[in-house]
């Protein structure tokens, strides 16, 4: 995977067909029970991992792709990761399945992922807190000094 990861917000993004390639998930994530545990003796910890990922948007396309047994490597990696003296090699492979399973920011923009946007916060005062107004240009912000030559 080498190069900068895909930027669904780059200029060139108008055309039809590049808009096809990503994929819109749930900002509300997945609903419903986590899909049963597909591997041997789920410690407490794991299961508690897995039910909370697969309430993400993310565990959307892990059903349509069908990667029970991805999540739940990450899901066991991850415990194993947790605890006091775990090697950085360990480390390294949760990582791995963070960006491959789309829990990261580079993993979402390698799979071409995007959650949809959410409601705009609104303040107490009933105004949005992200309004539109542009930014001041550089030469709006300039002001004019007096020369110095003039004592």
């Amino acid at each position: 995977m080498s190069g900068p990861p895909p930027d669904p917000n780059a200029l060139r993004r108008y055309r039809p067909s590049d808009q096809g390639t990503w994929t819109t998930l749930p900002a509300e994530g997945r609903p419903g029970e986590a899909p049963e545990w597909p591997l041997v003796n789920p410690r407490p910890r794991e299961w508690d991992l897995w039910r909370d990922l697969w309430t993400r948007p993310q565990a959307v396309m892990w059903e349509r792709l069908d990667q029970r047994y991805e999540v739940a490597m990450f899901v066991r990696k991850l415990a194993e990761a947790e605890l006091p003296g775990a090697s950085v090699e360990l480390q390294k492979v949760v990582r791995q399945y963070l960006d491959s399973l789309g829990l990261s920011v580079q993993g979402m923009l390698r799979n071409r992922w995007r959650i949809e946007p959410g409601e705009v916060a609104v303040e107490a005062s009933g105004k949005p807190e992200h309004s539109d107004r542009r930014r001041p240009s550089a030469r709006s912000r300039l002001k004019v000094v007096a020369d110095g030559d003039g004592d």
